[in-house]
């Protein structure tokens, strides 16, 4: 598990590393913000893996524990030198105190831990998902020459691996709740716990462990179309700089609210008659005698939304 994290947690830095300055459309609610790079996208996964790899290092040490303390934790027949002795040289830790058995709050958080890293691959899985989508085509899993992507449509090549990791990771989160039930143990212990955790612990490790190691084969084989993303910035017409616009005329000094009232009824009309945004602001004097051209070729410049990426890379630890 642990060189599974690892090995994801490389090849999300690479691929970060390699399109640190793609640009693309940010969506926000599914629909076209302002422009990030395809870099910053998995630079946010990256720095979630990260999180994740801490929360497991701080499970598996919860869990990584022992006990002979005795049939209901007195250690009445074994001393505590015993369990000392025999857990240090196994290599985890002595539990501080237990009854017959560990308590169960430890499997929980390990057994929720894993959940949370699988809900993290997901979501990596599903933007995959989302940008494959024929009408977005931004990124693609890796298509082989004469594979098939459907028995009954030649043309089509589906994200099969991605949505092999989102089924998987609903199933590891189906584990999240057996694992809370058995904290209720009876007084001392009972068997309760036993015959799920027979089942869940090998089952939601190795689920896991597989959703790594498939997701990083994904993402070492992605294939990525920059310029399917440029293209997708123009889809709207120059729509995304409406904020940099109304910036600009707040600057040339009016107020916020006679800035918006300026800009979104030219917004409303690019939108619904499919025009482009700067035409309507070049033909309306309120707007031009405040704007220059240059005014505007700034506000209609992506690099603007761009200027702090490389700070934000060291922040994330990919400088």
């Amino acid at each position: 598990m642990r060189a599974d994290l690892a090995a994801l947690k490389a090849s999300l830095a690479k691929l970060a590393k390699a399109h640190k300055d793609t640009v693309m459309m940010g969506r926000t609610h599914g629909v076209h913000a302002e422009p990030t790079t395809f870099g910053l996208v998995v630079a946010t996964w990256y720095s979630e893996l990260k999180r994740d790899i801490r929360r497991f290092e701080d499970a598996a040490s919860d869990v990584e524990a022992g006990k002979i303390s005795g049939a209901v934790g007195t250690f009445a027949n074994t001393p505590p030198a015993v369990e000392a002795y025999v857990t240090e040289q196994l290599g985890i830790r002595a539990q501080e105190i237990s009854t017959q058995i560990l308590p169960r709050d430890l499997h929980a958080h390990y057994i929720q831990t894993l959940g949370l890293i699988a809900t993290s691959v997901e979501r990596f899985a599903l933007q995959i998902r989302h940008m494959q989508r024929t009408e977005v085509h931004e990124v693609e899993e890796h298509f082989n020459k004469g594979q098939k992507g459907s028995s009954a449509m030649p043309h089509k090549r589906n994200p099969i691996g991605s949505e092999n990791v989102s089924g998987l990771a609903r199933v590891i989160r189906g584990y999240e709740t057996p694992a809370l039930e058995d904290v209720l143990l009876w007084h001392e212990r009972d068997i309760s716990h036993s015959s799920a955790e027979r089942i869940m612990l090998p089952d939601a490790t190795g689920l896991l462990d597989y959703i790594l190691h498939r997701f990083t084969s994904i993402l070492d084989n992605l294939d990525v179309f920059p310029d399917r993303m440029k293209a997708n910035m123009n889809l709207t017409h120059g729509l995304i700089y409406s904020q940099r616009v109304m910036l600009k005329l707040i600057e040339a000094g009016l107020s916020r609210e006679q800035a918006y009232d300026l800009v979104q009824p030219k917004t409303a009309v690019a939108w619904d008659e499919h025009r482009a945004f700067r035409p309507l602001l070049e033909a309306d004097p309120k707007i031009t005698d405040r704007l220059s051209q240059a005014d505007l070729d700034d506000a209609f410049d992506y690099h603007y939304h761009l200027k702090h990426v490389d700070e934000i890379f060291k922040r994330v630890g990919l400088a």
